[in-house]
């Protein structure tokens, strides 16, 4: 039989990269994504069974347009992916932007976490892995708030579906990926340049879907990063998050030239 794995996010980045891998494990892909271009370029790059569906997961329809297209099928894995940040004070931020962002990072990742976890329990198998950021386990980040707090519900509702089915002893597995910095396209669309050098974006999914196939929870690339959120649970709120104001006043505005779609 057949098995099959979903992506959302799939054009770039984490996204492409986890397409990559689990094309190598012999998983069929359903990738989704709104850059078609981009999919259909991935797909040439892919020796796996590919399906592309160009959906704006920023809508609710096409969220549930995407579950009705594998909803039949034997979906092992369900990697949600797409997200993106804003950079900027609360005060002056686009408030349009910061809901197309909600839309996306908490909305539709609720939607199909949802409706992914109920298929899979009624097959009695399966893995979600929802892509959050070390953000995500941080008490708050100034000048990058409302993308802090939609990870914050990232990994709070992960967490607390992995509990729920722990205690279920339920073979299904939930698990959120919180990387720090990757080098991707989020800086573009974020309008940032972060401070500290990241990691590759393959490293960051090869990591991460090693340690979902070791059901680990909570999922941190880097051992620096490991480290700084181990230490940051001994610091008053208060003052991590004025470190964390500091650190984010080093990030410099401004996106680095896009890459185009390249084939080997």
């Amino acid at each position: 039989m057949k098995k099959y794995a979903v992506i959302t996010g799939a054009s770039s980045g984490i996204g492409a990269e986890f397409a990559k891998i689990l094309a190598q494990e012999g998983y069929s892909l359903i990738l989704a994504a709104r850059r078609q271009e981009r999919l259909e370029c991935l797909k040439k790059r892919l020796k796996t069974e590919c399906e592309i569906v160009t959906a704006d997961l920023g809508k609710k329809e096409d969220c549930y347009r995407l579950f009705q297209t594998v909803k039949d099928k034997p979906v092992e894995i369900w990697i949600n992916n797409a997200g993106f940040g804003n950079f900027g004070t609360f005060k002056t931020s686009s408030l349009q932007k910061e809901l197309d962002m909600l839309n996306v990072n908490v909305r539709a990742l609720h939607i199909l976490t949802k409706l992914a976890l109920g298929k899979m329990v009624k097959q009695n198998s399966g893995y979600i892995l929802n892509v959050a950021s070390c953000a995500g386990l941080m008490p708050a980040g100034p000048y990058m708030a409302a993308y802090y707090a939609s990870k914050s519900y990232v990994t709070s509702l992960t967490r607390a579906i992995a509990e729920e089915l722990r205690s279920e002893k339920s073979p299904v597995y939930a698990g959120c990926l919180c990387p720090g910095p990757v080098n991707t396209e989020f800086n573009d669309v974020a309008n940032v340049e972060f401070a500290l050098p990241g990691i590759s974006a393959a490293s960051c999914a090869r990591y991460g879907y090693e340690q979902m196939k070791r059901r680990k929870t909570v999922i941190v690339p880097k051992c620096s990063v490991r480290l700084a959120m181990t230490l940051g649970r001994f610091l008053p709120q208060e003052l991590y998050i004025r470190i964390a104001a500091r650190q984010q006043k080093k990030k410099k505005y401004g996106s680095r030239k896009k890459a185009g779609c390249k084939l080997p």
